[in-house]
């Protein structure tokens, strides 16, 4: 019998963590360092994927997503000792995906012929933003003219490129959103992630935002307008929603977020990277050391929690409804040895958050500005 993963697929993430400076809105595992040894990271990640390809051999890989941090400050030969380690490892998807995500700075933007000759065919780029006054205030280190300038170097040298932009930023008008949505869209993306900012613990917005001092901050109605303003924009340019913040023209959807969101296996390898792995049946959780120093060291780089079918059922649906195309119900029941409260489903129907055929669920327009909410009340005991 196929395993439950093979429903979502297998794919490798690949955590770069330095960058050249801390964003203040970022909590991501990343860190600002002057010098890098190059060879013994590169060494360290062909031992890792070594290692984890002995527990996963004869498994087809689908995809490679080099994350951060900022992997474009990576030394291409580093890439490619992983990608040709990688090859000798996995049995390889015709199609495979190799993403590689990038700061539009100009020194990045001329590795790009590099990483591509060393196996990067998709490139994301991190903008963030069209105009220098937010990029400013982002903590971004490129200006909106050189951001267009990497675009256009990383669409001559890939074949797939998508970038990032961010809404909801301090004294952002709506009218402002839709010139600067609308202006991205019409450089013929292929694919773009657009997230609202969102203000976490432990970064320095955060810190901001306790004080007092993080102002111009769009209210919820302000926001909820934006969230809807970029759904219209983007199915007018024939980049509709597939998944709450992503948008792509048909057939350029993220293969490798796709085994995340359709509850694959994956494997985790760097700094804080995490994966979901099945061995003989069983799903683990692997999370790897977070501190560079002590992952580079190679001593006890790895944990790992096994999950039940119940913490399987629940990732399943957290990811899975995040997408347009929804879940499958049989799936889910599988996985949990249950079927979903059917009072709780009757009700989220009636108030037009879902819609229910006998094989899915998927969440509509209006659930998905509440995504969060429907997901707790499915989730809650």
């Amino acid at each position: 019998m196929a395993e439950d993963w093979e429903n979502g697929g297998f794919g490798l993430y690949i955590h770069w963590p330095f960058c050249a400076a801390k964003c203040p809105y970022c909590d991501f595992n990343s860190h600002v360092t002057r010098s890098v040894d190059h060879p013994a990271w590169r060494d360290a990640y062909v031992s890792e994927i070594k290692r984890m390809g002995s527990e996963t051999s004869g498994r087809v890989l689908r995809s490679v997503f080099f994350g951060g941090g900022t992997p474009s400050l990576m030394d291409p030969a580093t890439v490619g000792a992983i990608m040709e380690t990688v090859h000798a490892t996995w049995p390889i998807a015709n199609d495979l995906e190799v993403t590689l995500e990038a700061n539009p700075t100009s020194v990045e933007a001329a590795k790009f012929a590099d990483f591509h000759l060393a196996g990067v065919n998709r490139v994301s780029m991190g903008i963030q933003a069209l105009n220098d006054l937010d990029l400013a205030a982002l903590g971004r280190l490129h200006s909106a003219n050189e951001a267009l300038a990497a675009f256009d170097i990383a669409r001559r040298e890939f074949d797939r490129v998508s970038f990032d932009l961010m809404y909801g930023r301090q004294n952002q008008s709506l009218t402002g959103w839709e010139t600067e949505l609308s202006t991205a869209l019409s450089l013929g993306l292929d694919h773009v992630s657009l997230y609202q900012l969102t203000v976490e613990n432990g970064t320095a917005f955060g810190e901001r935002y306790k004080a007092g001092k993080l102002r111009g901050l769009p209210d919820e109605d302000l926001s909820a307008d934006m969230y809807a303003l970029t759904q219209e924009i983007c199915e007018a340019h024939g980049m509709p929603r597939y998944e709450v913040s992503n948008h792509a023209t048909d057939g350029n959807a993220s293969r490798h977020n796709l085994i995340y969101w359709r509850y694959g296996d994956y494997v985790g390898i760097g700094p804080g990277a995490h994966g979901r792995i099945t061995r003989q049946g069983k799903r683990w959780a692997t999370e790897q050391k977070r501190m560079p120093t002590g992952w580079l060291s190679g001593e006890g780089r790895e944990t790992r929690d096994g999950l039940s079918g119940t913490d399987q059922a629940s990732e399943f649906l957290l990811m899975g409804l995040r997408l347009t195309e929804g879940v499958d119900i049989k799936r889910y029941e599988t996985l949990a040895e249950q079927p979903l409260d059917e009072g709780k489903l009757q009700h989220l129907q009636d108030i037009g958050m879902i819609v229910r055929s006998e094989s899915r669920i998927t969440v509509t327009d209006q659930g998905f500005t509440v995504l969060n909410g429907v997901l707790r009340e499915l989730l809650s005991a």
